[in-house]
């Protein structure tokens, strides 16, 4: 049988870690084998993975010192495909590949803007960064994006061509994510009567640009009442809290950390928003349309402006101006799209089809 394998740093709740798991159950279907490699056995979605697919525990410290292991992984399983699963394991996968003389076909994938990303980075290594990918990208078999705007910026920090890059959007179980979005909801906001609630999802951290979404709230708490609730984990948490205790906001916020079923939320709340610096593409954006959600976000590199058809489905406002978004909030509370129209856009991005192109990308058959 057919074996295919992809190799992530943990299964923790990000969003390419529950990417890997609906690939995972896609390719499966079509009568796969499947291996998650993981730096590390631990993360939240561990619970998620499919029956039949393989745990590989490299039991390392971090993601570089894992490299001998990928290299003995891959020579005693030999694979018939090998995906990276985040960007900063990509170089480490493909060096695994070219040190273990491995026939496995490797794809590697961006899911960020890498020259926002860079820029923003404090890491010195971040700078030689673009070099790397220029000497190492062309070992791979296949290069995919999860956006239009990733893989023209992809292309032009690492001086690869653009023809060699494929955008793949990541893959949704839809069905999934419309069951759990009926899973009762214990909240006292959500009762009926309640002020409209305004859902962010996402780690708290600088690309997120949650100041800017609390400045927003606090301009649209000024003429209606309203609430914001925001789900993740990160570093920037104390700090939110202290600017909405002095924009006076903070009675009418709830940040209750991760949540393993944000889809409750967002089929409940009045309008989601993406207030993003940057996004890859912005996965969490198909999952609010999935949801019947109003969508509202920053028209950021890349991703946003793609899914949502340039405002067809979705407002786009200009990253960091908080008085636009505000007004964007409050014209999709008054003025909502009907929720068949988000939910037939979101229909476009169903696991078959993110499987179909990888597969493709991998020049293997589809009938594993």
């Amino acid at each position: 049988m057919v074996k295919i394998a992809i190799f992530l740093p943990s299964l923790g709740g990000g969003g390419a870690e529950r990417v890997a798991i609906t690939l995972a159950s896609g390719f499966m279907d079509r009568g796969f084998e499947f291996d998650f490699v993981l730096v590390k056995k631990t993360g939240e979605n561990l619970r998620l993975v499919p029956h039949g697919a393989q745990v590989i525990d490299l039991r390392a410290s971090r993601t570089l010192t894992a490299l001998p292991k990928l290299i003995k992984y891959l020579r005693e399983e030999k694979p018939d495909a090998l995906i990276a699963g985040l960007d900063h394991v990509n170089l480490i996968t493909l060096w695994a590949k070219i040190l273990s003389r491995s026939q496995s076909k490797l794809l590697i994938g961006n899911h960020t803007h890498l020259t926002s990303s860079i820029r923003n980075s404090p890491k010195l290594q971040e700078k030689i960064y673009p070099l790397l990918l220029h000497l190492f990208y062309m070992h791979a078999d296949a290069i995919m994006s999860v956006s239009d705007g990733s893989a023209d910026d992809l292309a032009k920090v690492a001086g690869i061509p653009r023809s060699k890059i494929q955008t793949i959007n990541n893959p949704l179980p839809i069905s999934d994510i419309v069951r759990m979005s009926t899973d009762p909801l214990d909240h006292p906001w959500f009762a009926t009567g309640q002020p409209p609630v305004i859902l962010a999802v996402g780690r708290l951290s600088i690309e997120k640009d949650y100041p800017t979404l609390l400045k927003a709230f606090a301009a649209l708490r000024k003429h209606r009442v309203a609430r914001l609730i925001i789900l993740g984990t990160g570093k920037e948490q104390s700090d939110l809290m202290a600017l909405a205790e002095k924009l006076g906001i903070r009675d009418d916020l709830e940040m209750p950390g991760f949540c393993e079923n944000p889809y409750a939320y967002m089929s409940r709340s009045r309008v989601f928003v993406l207030s993003s610096k940057w996004e890859g593409l912005g996965t969490v954006l198909i999952e609010a349309l999935i949801c019947g959600t109003q969508v509202v976000s920053t028209d950021c590199p890349s991703g946003p402006a793609e899914i949502l058809s340039n405002g067809k489905y979705g407002r786009l406002v200009p990253v960091g101006d908080h008085a636009s978004l505000a007004a964007a909030v409050d014209e999709a509370i008054d003025q909502p799209f009907p929720a068949e129209r988000l939910r037939e856009r979101a229909s476009m991005f169903t696991a078959d089809r993110a499987v179909d192109k990888y597969l493709r990308a991998l020049g293997m058959s589809q009938d594993g």
